[in-house]
């Protein structure tokens, strides 16, 4: 599967991220000596799920690095636009693909083993969206002061993932109500008004499981979607705020230092070659 990686923000002098950016894009900011969008390449050179990366918004003058087919597209304008340049992309690269991973670059501690969790899950059915939620328990677990913005249903609270997959169908069907919904993804109330006005009131209410408002939202779009339950924050841990900028800064300076010492200059090739390929387990949190 390709994955498409939206990189077109630009912090405006009013944006609390401006002070970090400089005018140049969200998604360079320095975060442990590396630019906050290397990280999720580099979670995305790790999966074994992931054949080709499309980044949209930056160039090749960027500097980034990726081991796979790294492919850059410039900014449409529009978080809608982008996407859908992004998939005609893959189609171009993959016309029998049916679907791909859109991936915002503001999660920087997303690891490869997440990713390919969550295109092993999805796959397990076929549907058009998936949509990835963490339980506000989760969230708070792992990043307890990251203040996210939560969805009350009356079975749980949860956060929207910034790692999902779509059917490259969907590029081509229901442009505005998706406008609509990109347009106010930071508001699940307004969301909900965009879905209707008796989704809105429920969603107020708190009368909605997930599973309800899956259902309901797809049926009122006319889309086949399913909803992804992640038992780890780091997929929908993005950067909106200063605050949560140090905290993945804080987070990523930590797990550097964990880390082993680099692979002497005198091993074997064969012992690099077998370092390089074996695949670490997944910690449970």
């Amino acid at each position: 599967m390709d994955a498409i990686v939206t990189a077109g923000g630009i912090p405006q002098p009013k944006d609390p991220l401006y002070a970090y950016s400089n005018g140049s894009s969200k998604a360079l900011i320095d975060l442990a000596g590396k630019p906050m969008i290397q990280w999720v390449l580099d979670a995305l050179n790790a999966s074994q799920q992931v054949e080709n990366i499309i980044v949209i918004g930056l160039s090749a003058k960027s500097g980034l690095t990726s081991k796979k087919p790294l492919y850059y597209l410039s900014n449409q304008g529009r978080m809608l636009a982008n996407i859908v340049a992004g998939v005609g992309k893959a189609v171009e690269l993959h016309p029998k693909n049916q679907h791909v991973l859109i991936v915002s670059s503001d999660v920087p501690t997303l690891k490869g083993e997440m990713v390919d969790w969550l295109v092993e899950t999805a796959m397990q059915t076929k549907d058009e969206i998936y949509y990835g939620v963490c339980p506000r328990e989760v969230m708070e677990a792992r990043f307890p002061t990251s203040n996210r913005t939560y969805t009350q249903l009356s079975d749980m609270e949860v956060c929207g993932a910034d790692v999902n997959i779509i059917h490259v169908n969907q590029v081509t069907q229901h442009l505005d109500t998706w406008e609509a919904l990109i347009g106010n993804r930071k508001s699940p109330l307004r969301q909900a008004a965009v879905i209707g006005w008796g989704t809105l009131y429920r969603l107020w209410r708190k009368q909605f499981t997930l599973e309800e408002l899956v259902q309901r939202a797809s049926e009122r779009i006319g889309v086949k979607g399913r909803a992804i339950l992640w038992d780890h924050a780091e997929p929908c841990m993005d950067v909106d705020k200063p605050h949560q900028l140090e905290i993945l800064r804080a987070d990523l300076a930590k797990q550097l230092k964990k880390k082993p010492a680099s692979t002497p200059k005198a091993a074997p090739a064969k012992t690099i070659k077998k370092a390089a390929t074996s695949k670490a387990k997944p910690k449970k949190r």
